[in-house]
This record gives C-alpha cells, structure tokens and sequence, in this order.
C-alpha cells in the first residue's frame, strides 16, 4: 500500500508537471513578468513585515523562476504534491489505517482545487505555500507532541500563522484581510477556489476522524485504487474544462513579441490565423519586422487599423504588444509611456522585470543615461536579468558603442528629433513624420502603406509610391 501511495503521488505530480509545461506554459511566462523579485534586504523587509509576508515572499521568489516554464511547472508539481503528501500523513494520524486506505482518493482534493485555482492567470503561488505551511504545522502540532501539549500549541500557532501566512489559517472578522492580500493579483477580489482548498482541508480531516469505521482488509487495494481513481477523474474534467485555453494563446503571441521570436510567431500564424487583437497585433508586427507586411498581410485576419497599432487601453497586458510595434518602429518615447503606464496598472502594485528592462533600453537610446542607470541597478539584484545589466551598463554615456549596436544605434537614428501633439490614435502623419526623417526606416514605411491600405486612403498612398521612386 505504500508503494501504491507513492506511485499515484508521483502519477499526480507528473501530470501537473506535463500540464503547465505543454498545455499552459504561457501562463507561467506572465505570472513572471508581472513582479520583480530582488535579492535586496529592504525588499525583503518590506514584504515579510506585513500579515502573510512570509507566504508571500515564499510565492515571489517561486515565480521568477516561472521565466522558464518547465522549471515552473516542475515547481508547481513540487507544491502541489507536497500538500497532498501532508495531506495523506494527516488521515494517518487522526484515522485507522482501514478508513486512510478506503478515503486515499480524498487525499487528493486540496491539491486538486489548487491546480484549479492556478488556472486563472491572477492567481499567486504564495496562497499555494499558504495552505502547504498551514497542514505542515498543523500535523507538525498533532504528530510531535503530546495530547495536552497540542491545545497550547494550538493557540499559539494560530497568531503565528496569520503572521506567516496570512488569513488563509484562519478567518477572521476584519473586512480589509478577509480574503487576504498576498494571494490573488486583484486586491478586492475573494479568491474562493483557494478558500475551498484550504477549507476541503479542515472538512475532509473531521470528516475522516467522525466516521473512523474499519473495513475489511482484503478490501484496501481495491478502495485506494476506487477513490484515486474516482476524485482523478471528476477533477481531471473539471480542470480541463476551467482551463483557459483562449487566453493561454494570447499569452503566447505575447511572449514571442516580447522575446522577438519573429520566425516562430511567423510559424504559428501560418499554422492557425490569429483572430484576437493581441494574436493580430503582433502577426502584424513579425511580418514587418521580415519585410513581408505589405505582400502578405491580406493573407491573415486583420482587424482594420487596430491590428497594426491598437489604442493602448489602461490595463497591464494589451498595451505590451503595442509597445513593442512602438519600439521597433522607433518611435520610443511612446513605446516608454505606453510601458510605464502598463506597468502602474499591475493591479497588485508590483514592479515588472520585463517592463524595467524596456524602460533601461529607452532611456539609454533618449540619452537618459542616470534614468536607464536606475533601472540597471534594480535589475542587477535579480536572479535572471543580472547579466544582461552587467552587460548594458558599461553602454551608458557610451556615444559610439550605443551608435555601433545593432539595436539601439539603429532605433536612435529612427527615432523623432522633434516634439509634436502624440494622440492615443495613432495617425498616418506621426507615421509619415517618422518614415520622412529617416527613410531607411523601412518598418515605418511598411506601416504608414498598410494604414492607407487598411483605411482605403488611396491619395495618401500613391503619394507615398511617387517619393518612394
């Protein structure tokens, strides 16, 4: 039986390990960009002190490893196991062996009403460690010490689990900590499925001391494979129908843009046309950024003017694949706005590693080299951007090594040199300023075409054609 136990452990961690890292990768990748975490004793300071900071500085450094989705899928499966596994030790210590063999299968529930609630993209890893430290201590209490013992530990641990993980130990009757601050990216939003979690923990725990009634035991195999097999399967379902497939693939467009992997965003259009904004945004941009915008972008879905430059809208993820089109094109001030403003929208009021490493690039092409160098010395305390700052930094104040680079003395000589009036709708004229000063600026040129195409504005375009030849 034993055996068996860790075999279905091990079958549950390897399909959560598969599952995030071939069917929801992409999810991990945004959970990363949005938080940034340093190796910083202020930092530190400044989360741990406040009620759940321990939980939630545990979930912070978890996730930017999510940089690389299998790495956190392998996280996840880790965690996620783990609580099942105490789960199980739990039954042991509160059930005869009978009742743990016939209920296996319960064992299983909190883990998998984690799994779902890791579905939703503004789900956070520290409501995950906060239900895994919770059982840890409580079967800490129950297993190491004695009866008498237990009620007084029992009262102390309660005070410090709020402080180390927050209201998820317990509930209490403050309106502002209710739900809890560290474990859902929306602040006000109650997160339920990890509720449910922490709560199917406390239920199924009574539940298996109140009906403590032996079976037979030639009957154990059979009621540990039935349960297993049972609460796999109606969870199993009920995952797959909550996963969020529509917006896995939107991440995805939006993790190639942001890595500029033009040649697969190019495979992955051919494969299945994009048809959301984002997937068209970006579509759009790959087939520029290879010359082929003009020839092919009636080939794919377009959706009017708005899948060449979208409005930015005020929240954290769509304005990102319209800031790269902004950077590429060369217009960077814009593309440092739109970037700023999305990284102020992060509902949770974190920093991002991606938005701090665009940031360093557009100030360093501006010539604000003491802005840039803030940047770079935030993302020297990182795990993952460290060496690309080391190597950015020697950049700074460096007029001929930022001329000579391949990116940004491109994008410094395609830049404005002039103020002008920006709209939220960009127009054909910033378009046609920006390809005018600089006609090497194919990109743009290849824009400012489309948009007369799009808009049917056949004067502008034969205009164009004529000081083009």
């Amino acid at each position: 039986m034993k055996h068996l136990h860790l075999l279905c452990t091990l079958l549950f961690g390897v399909a959560v390990f598969l599952f995030f890292g071939l069917a929801y990768p992409h999810h991990l990748h945004y959970q990363e960009q949005y938080q940034l975490f340093l190796f910083d004793s202020t930092y530190v300071w400044e989360i741990v002190k406040q009620p759940g900071g321990v939980v939630d500085l545990l979930g912070r450094f978890c996730t930017q490893f999510l940089l690389f989705a299998w790495v956190g899928a392998g996280i996840i499966a880790l965690l996620l196991s783990a609580v099942q596994l105490l789960m199980l030790r739990l039954f042991k210590v509160h059930s005869s062996q009978f009742i743990v063999h016939s209920s296996y299968g319960l064992s299983f529930v909190p883990s998998f009403l984690l799994w779902l609630f890791l579905l939703d993209e503004n789900a956070l890893l520290s409501g995950v460690w906060a239900v895994l430290l919770t059982l840890l201590i409580a079967w800490a209490i129950v297993k190491l010490t004695k009866s008498w013992m237990r009620r007084v530990l029992l009262i102390i641990a309660i005070p410090v689990l709020y402080i180390l993980v927050g209201p998820v130990c317990f509930p209490i009757p403050i309106e502002s900590l209710w739900h809890g601050i560290h474990y859902y990216r929306y602040p006000m939003v109650f997160p339920w499925l990890l509720w449910a979690a922490a709560f199917s923990a406390f239920v199924l725990i009574f539940a298996i001391r109140f009906f403590n009634r032996k079976v037979t035991a030639s009957n154990r195999l059979v009621l540990a494979l039935c349960s297993f097999a049972l609460v796999a399967a109606i969870m199993g379902v009920l995952v797959w129908k909550n996963a969020n497939f529509k917006a896995e693939k939107v991440m995805q467009y939006d993790f190639m843009a942001c890595h500029q992997q033009w040649n697969r965003i190019l495979e992955t259009v051919n494969a299945e046309k994009p048809n959301n904004q984002i997937g068209v945004t970006v579509q759009n941009l790959a087939l520029a950024m290879r010359g082929m915008l003009l020839e092919h972008m009636f080939d794919y879905n377009q959706n009017s003017i708005h899948g060449l430059l979208p409005d930015v809208k005020t929240d954290a993820t769509s304005p990102m694949p319209t800031a790269e089109a902004f950077y590429q094109l060369g217009m960077i001030n814009v593309a440092q706005r739109t970037v700023f403003e999305a990284q102020e929208a992060i509902l949770d009021f974190q920093k991002s590693g991606r938005c701090y490493k665009r940031l360093a690039q557009t100030n360093l092409i501006n010539g604000q080299y003491e802005v840039a160098r803030k940047y770079l010395m935030a993302l020297q305390k990182t795990l993952f951007y460290r060496d690309w700052a080391n190597e950015t930094l020697p950049l700074l104040g460096n007029e001929k090594a930022i001329a000579s680079h391949p990116e940004y003395g491109r994008l410094r000589q395609c830049a404005y040199n002039e103020d002008f009036y920006f709209s939220d709708h960009v127009t054909p004229e910033m378009l046609e300023s920006l390809y005018f000063r600089n006609t090497v600026n194919r990109m743009a040129y290849q824009y400012l075409l489309a948009y007369c195409m799009l808009t049917g504005d056949r004067e502008r375009y034969n205009h164009i054609i004529s000081k083009e030849q």
